[in-house]
């Protein structure tokens, strides 16, 4: 025993020598490495706005400067931009420019290789790129500075890791050293050459049985590091398909992904000559989910409604789609027509829908939907309970029809990691408060693991309302909430769309597409096309866009004959009277719109007033001039994002709706408030007058935001919080919370009783 201490001591010794070398080194290297990342970076960046620049410069335009400026600093590391003129003076600079940074300060900083600046408030990385206009005049000089704050925190996370990794190979060495002395020379040389050849450590069974601990301590070290590595550079995460399967094998480990909806992806229906045919909903839940079942493989349960859809299931009610390119597969629950009466159409789209919508039509609550709101739910947890291969599924729960069900799951699911998404609004707690089940909704839906919404405005006023009817612990600082034990994190998702566009690049060109509308719909070669693409509902704005059309032509009558605004118009939910009332409405408006300004071949306004496939749709979108979105309460609309993306020509105006939360992302658009007309009409004649240059800079920027934040991302920072979450709570689970669940749901069996 003296004889291995002897060893031991000398070996930590070492040991400790050779961390503190390393850990010297590894913050040298960070430095360089995360320096030459930022020279590499503002690079781009200085190219991105340089065309730009180009043009607001020598125009003296200094407002747009400073917002485009702006703009450019919402990436987190970039902390500042400035423009020193050719008299070294600071004209342009955002607000969070340090006054100690001034033009003489970087004034021998050469392009392409920026200075670390020291200074009280920390170290910023310094780079200059020079503006010239198109003939080669010299502008002045762009100055970027970045926050090296990051470097700083990630070389504290090495040195940490390091020393970690140091600690547990001393202690792991020390052990076995002790061991080994016990035993013959020989098995200890041994023991050392297999060790040393490092064959144990991609095969943590094999190899001598000391050595196996330390080889699955260091496996675990290795993939905690890779996995707080990616959780800290997910702002230069590449989000796609394969990013996603990525966070499930290794952040989640889990193969296994569920997703709730109560619309199908793909609807079988007879058509009347005994063939079946497949449609596809226009549903903005369906552009945006089936991307990342597609990249997640797994099922997708939902509710089976079309008329052939029990003739091509098998005996477990799936079908594998896409059709022809079978990636996934889905899960159909069947419902009868009263409940389908009760769930569907009368709590959710009678009662929490204009609830959640502030489109001034009243919400119905009878308690017959209410049970049959109730049955759905546990019909569908049921559903899931079947399909779940392991205990910890992880399960994407959507919309408004399944408040109830995510506790549902919990009870007999509690290591599940429960994802759910509400795609409309959340009113304030007053509104909220109309619900004659309120508490049990909200209780429900504190099941999930993750709530999320589109936007900041929706999550706060959800806080509220557990806050009002709740015995809850609300944390506004991490925007958690904690009831009955289980701890929810409610936080802003805004969701997008693939892309590029699925299908876009089979399209024609834009000149193309303008042609075949215009000939398609018997309309002059020179028309002006105004394009609307919604379901047919109350809260889309459409007889609002009518009304300002109409203003329009009021007030310049020169449009008449020349301006046509084309309205698709999918049914939907014609079962309910406020519907049906709608659909009359529109067509009685649109009807004595075209009676006032219409003439032989010309009609302002034309309807379809059917359901069109997603490809027609992008061929509207780059056959138009001008896409209207003037919805007068949304939770995002999808329909303005594909437009934007359609266009790859980069023309067109999106006139977009205050009220959607696609508003708070797409700024270049023509925000407009839909009740006021004469803004609206407005807004009309602007984008119909607006030049080609800046069309180009609108759609350019609105383009950039949705490659970048595409629904990936959305999915993807959904899946990365619920790790961390999952992380957290796995203690917890092997005690008392694992009773959480039934806990849960047993409330809300007694509050529905």
């Amino acid at each position: 025993m003296r004889l291995s201490l002897r060893f031991v001591l000398p070996l930590l010794l070492v040991l400790a020598a050779v961390a503190y070398g390393v850990t010297q080194l590894a913050d040298r290297l960070t430095v360089r490495w995360f320096v030459r990342d930022l020279d590499a970076r503002t690079v781009v960046v200085a190219k991105a706005v340089d065309e730009s620049l180009r043009d607001l410069i020598p125009s003296g335009q200094g407002k747009r400067i400073v917002n485009l400026f702006e703009r450019m600093v919402r990436d987190e590391r970039l902390l500042a931009i400035g423009f020193c003129n050719r008299q070294n003076e600071l004209v342009y600079k955002t607000f969070t420019y340090p006054a100690a940074v001034t033009c003489s300060t970087v004034q021998k900083v050469s392009p392409g290789a920026g200075v670390v600046l020291h200074l009280p408030q920390g170290s910023l990385h310094a780079a200059v790129s020079p503006m010239a206009d198109p003939d080669g005049n010299e502008l002045g000089k762009l100055v970027l500075l970045h926050d090296m704050g990051f470097i700083e925190h990630r070389s504290a996370d090495t040195r940490r890791y390091v020393f970690y990794l140091f600690a547990a190979l001393g202690v792991v060495i020390s052990l076995v050293t002790v061991a080994v002395a016990q035993i013959s020379w020989w098995g200890w040389m041994k023991g050392m050459r297999v060790m040393l050849t490092g064959e144990w450590l991609g095969k943590p069974d094999a190899g001598p049985a000391e050595m196996r601990p330390m080889a699955k301590d260091l496996q675990a070290l290795i993939r905690d590091l890779g996995r707080d590595r990616r959780m800290r550079d997910e702002s230069q995460m590449s989000w796609n398909p394969e990013a996603l399967r990525s966070i499930l094998r290794e952040d989640l480990r889990g193969d296994e992904f569920l997703i709730v909806s109560n619309r199908e992806p793909y609807i079988h229906v007879r058509a009347p000559d005994n063939t079946i045919h497949i449609e596809r909903p226009a549903s903005g839940l369906i552009t945006a989910l089936e991307p990342v079942m597609l990249a997640c493989s797994g099922t997708w349960i939902a509710h089976g409604s079309g008329s052939a859809d029990r003739d091509v299931v098998d005996k477990k009610d799936h079908i594998a789609v896409p059709p022809g390119k079978e990636t996934y597969q889905i899960r159909r629950v069947w419902l009868t027509e009263a409940e389908e009466n009760g769930y569907y159409f009368g709590f959710s789209n009678e009662g929490l829908w204009p609830l959640c919508h502030i489109a001034h039509t009243r919400p119905v609550f009878r308690p017959p939907d209410w049970e049959a709101y109730v049955e759905v739910n546990r019909k569908f947890a049921r559903a899931i309970i079947e399909e779940a291969r392991t205990e910890d599924p992880v399960v994407l729960v959507q919309d408004y029809h399944f408040a109830l069900l995510p506790a549902m799951i919990r009870e007999r699911l509690p290591d599940a990691t429960i994802i759910t998404f509400w795609h409309i609004p959340w009113p304030n707690p007053e509104a909220f408060g109309i619900c004659p089940w309120a508490d049990q909704i909200l209780t429900g839906m504190l099941g999930s693991s993750i709530l999320g919404f589109h936007t900041r405005f929706h999550c706060n006023n959800f806080l509220d309302t557990v806050d009002r009817f709740l015995e809850a612990r609300v944390d506004r600082e991490t925007n958690g909430v904690t009831h009955l034990g289980m701890r929810t994190l409610v936080k802003r998702y805004p969701i997008s769309i693939d892309w590029p566009l699925s299908g876009i690049e089979d399209l024609p060109s834009v000149k193309e597409c303008a042609e075949w509308l215009r000939q398609r719909h018997g309309l002059a070669p020179d028309a002006r096309l105004v394009v609307g693409v919604d379901r047919l509902d109350y809260t889309k704005g459409i007889l609002e866009r009518f009304l300002a059309l109409e203003r329009l032509i009021e007030l310049e009558p020169a449009w008449a004959g020349k301006l046509t605004l084309l309205q698709i118009g999918a049914p939907s939910r014609s079962r309910i009277p406020e519907y049906r009332h709608f659909l009359e409405d529109v067509r009685d408006e649109a009807a004595r719109i075209n009676v006032r300004f219409g003439r032989d071949g010309y009609q302002p306004i034309i309807l379809r007033l059917e359901n069109v496939a997603s490809k027609e749709v992008y061929r509207y979108f780059r056959g138009s001039e001008v896409c209207i979105v003037s919805s007068l309460h949304d939770g995002m609309n999808l329909v303005a994002k594909e437009f934007v993306a359609a266009r790859d020509d980069e023309q067109g105006v999106l006139i977009l709706s205050e009220f959607t939360g696609a508003s708070r992302e797409l700024a270049e658009a023509l925000i407009i408030n839909p009740y006021n007309l004469d803004q609206f009409a407005s807004a009309l004649r602007v984008a119909l007058t607006m030049p080609p240059g800046e069309q180009r800079d609108r759609m350019r920027s609105m383009r950039s935001l949705i490659q970048e934040f595409n629904v990936y991302r959305w999915a993807g920072r959904m899946l990365l919080d619920a790790s961390v979450m999952r992380r957290r709570t796995r203690v917890l689970r092997h005690g008392t919370d694992v009773s959480y669940g039934k806990r849960l749901l047993r409330r809300v069996r007694e509050v529905a009783t």
